[in-house]
């Protein structure tokens, strides 16, 4: 694979960063929503009425829910980023996997993790 092929080992630092930073705050806010499902805040509803209680638990059920939800999409959000790194130290990063182009750098600033250019993402639909 020549240069032409590929991104500079410079170019691959500055996304390297990019996507550190992201999994940074993506891993922050994976925690916060575990947190959300396995700890309760201390605002529970021992003394209050049942009918409020019934109505609050329903509530945190279906919070839990939708915390886990979105748990389980940013987890999979970190295993992109996470490949994505791997794809930087195999030098592979930036290559579309359809067309073996490289992927423009304004597109992988934005998504940083994608793995198709522009053209080859339209296509797949």
């Amino acid at each position: 694979m020549t240069a032409t092929n590929r991104y500079s080992d410079e170019e691959l630092n500055e996304f390297r960063k990019i996507i550190e930073e992201k999994l940074r705050v993506a891993q922050e806010d994976y925690e916060m929503y575990r947190g959300s499902i396995t700890h309760s805040d201390g605002n529970d509803t021992q003394d209050t009425s049942p009918t409020f209680k019934v109505l609050e638990e329903g509530a945190a059920t279906l919070s839990k829910e939708e915390a886990g939800k979105l748990a389980q999409r940013q987890l999979k959000f970190i295993q992109h980023l996470q490949a994505a790194l791997v794809r930087i130290e195999n030098k592979t990063y930036g290559i579309c996997r359809d067309t073996g182009r490289l992927i423009s750098k304004e597109r992988l600033r934005a998504v940083p993790h994608a793995t198709l250019c522009i053209a080859a993402k339209k296509n797949q639909k």
